[in-house]
């Protein structure tokens, strides 16, 4: 846990206190968000939401042990105990942010910051396995990539950490470039520009533009891993100071290229091939040949971080997927369930058909196929593209859940799909009363949509119904 001084938190958010220069030296030992999960001697920041006003839980935190709070208000302040120190911001998210920074400067471990359309925790999982085997690693727990979760993960760090690998996201234009001032990476990465937030971001230029301000942030003797068979490689290239290294799969122009793919039932086997003559044997434990390209980049970054990539590799063998995203579940049925249900976007649904399609098995391939939300005046199209991508794999049934996925059907069905091969529901409840009863065993079913949906309802009412097995999930 880092220590500072309630003063350092004053100095470097400019917040305020009713006791100015009373208890600057207070020593704190840590920083959270969560009044339930308080321990001793942290500091407690409010954060406000729609549903919720943090200073309303400032009290309970300091009864938890919390050593000082950070609020939005005075009149909260007023209300807290006199014996611990409170610091008042009415940004407190910025302030958390301001803090983050602080605290980056004080880091000598390099900084690993990830962002992209898909891939984004994959790989940020792939490079926290890697770096394990180089000491201790701070990683973004779970997918904390937003003005809160980012400051969140720096300041885990403490000063026995080795690196530290982030996660970057967004939903509006300057996201990117704000949580980029506050990391200062010493490396980046950006997986793909995809088919994401595009009501937001104005469509895949918009995209490129706010991915791409993580390269325009970093200095130039830093390094940006970058996808060599991108369509926006060149763009991205020039939007930054940084020298630039290229990954791929089976792409002769990459600098770190996955070649000799091998997709197998737990997982895909690779060499990775680098332009200077070096060779590696990867195998990393995730299902899917896009995780050879993840990994590609995550290994290409690591040895851009300073580390010899043949002393990690065995960090791999520990990697487990994330919840809710390429999941396997096999029931006592013999169904297999590949549960991708963590979120959705036309890029990201188009790998996860693949996977299933690859999948090998005497018993039908299955998708289950939601809503993908945030996508604009583009969206009928791209849920029909996605229903013609269906039609050329090897898919024997499509579950269509949701009123956007209708158009999915639509899709499917102008490419050749026979209206029997194809079930339509409005809703997650409506599938779940039904689907579990049109399975058979050894059928391979996929599960994908955005979070909106919730479609991890639908595999967990399977799962029930038909009988849990083996479960492999992180």
């Amino acid at each position: 846990m880092i220590r500072f001084a309630f003063g350092d938190l004053l100095a470097s958010t400019g917040a305020a206190t009713l006791h100015p220069g009373r208890d600057d030296a207070r020593e704190l030992v840590g920083v959270t968000s969560d009044s339930r999960v308080v321990r001793s001697g942290q500091l407690f920041v409010s954060i406000g939401g729609p549903n919720f006003d943090g200073d309303a839980f400032a009290g309970a935190a300091l009864e938890a042990g919390a050593a000082a709070a950070l609020v939005r208000a005075a009149e909260t302040a007023r209300r807290l105990p006199e014996h611990a120190p409170v610091a008042i911001a009415a940004d407190t998210v910025r302030a958390l942010g301001d803090l983050a920074s602080w605290h980056r400067s004080r880091l000598a471990c390099p900084v690993l910051a990830i962002t992209g359309s898909v891939g984004k925790t994959s790989t940020k999982d792939a490079a926290a396995a890697l770096l394990s085997r180089a000491g201790a690693v701070v990683a973004a727990p779970k997918s904390f990539n937003n003005a809160i979760g980012v400051p969140h993960t720096l300041l885990l760090a403490d000063d026995d950490a080795r690196s530290v690998v982030l996660e970057v996201g967004t939903s509006a234009p300057g996201e990117i470039a704000a949580l980029t001032r506050i990391a200062r990476p010493s490396v980046g990465i950006i997986t793909a520009i995809g088919q994401s937030h595009l009501a937001e971001l104005g469509g895949l230029d918009g995209v490129c533009e706010e991915k791409g301000q993580l390269g325009a942030g970093l200095r130039p003797d830093d390094w940006l891993v970058l996808d060599a068979g991108g369509a926006f490689v060149d763009r991205l290239r020039a939007m930054t100071r940084a020298r630039v290294r290229t990954f791929g799969l089976d792409e002769p122009r990459a600098d770190w290229n996955a070649t000799q793919v091998v997709e197998e039932s737990d997982g895909v086997r690779f060499r990775l091939e680098v332009s200077d003559g070096r060779r590696f044997e990867v195998r990393v434990p995730l299902v899917g040949r896009h995780n050879a390209a993840n990994t590609a980049a995550a290994i290409a970054a690591v040895d851009a971080m300073g580390f010899d990539p043949n002393e990690l590799l065995s960090g791999l063998e520990e990697l487990r997927p994330a919840p809710h995203r390429m999941n396997l579940v096999r029931t006592t049925r013999g169904v297999e369930l590949i549960d991708d249900t963590y979120n959705s976007n036309p890029d990201s649904a188009r790998n996860a058909v693949r996977v299933l399609a690859s999948r090998q098995g005497a018993g039908r391939r299955v998708a289950v196929l939601g809503d993908m939300l945030e996508l604009g005046a583009q969206s009928a199209e791209l849920h029909r593209q996605l229903g013609r991508e269906v039609a050329n794999a090897r898919i024997e049934l499509l579950v269509c859940v949701g009123e956007l996925a209708r158009e999915i059907a639509t899709g499917a069905r102008e490419a050749g799909v026979h209206a029997s091969r194809i079930l339509t529901y409005t809703d997650v409840g409506e599938a779940i009363a039904e689907v579990p009863e049109r399975l058979r065993t050894d059928d391979v079913v996929l599960f994908k949509a955005s979070r909106g949906l919730a479609l991890e309802r639908a595999v967990d009412a399977v799962a029930d119904r038909l009988g849990r097995g083996t479960h492999r999930v992180g």
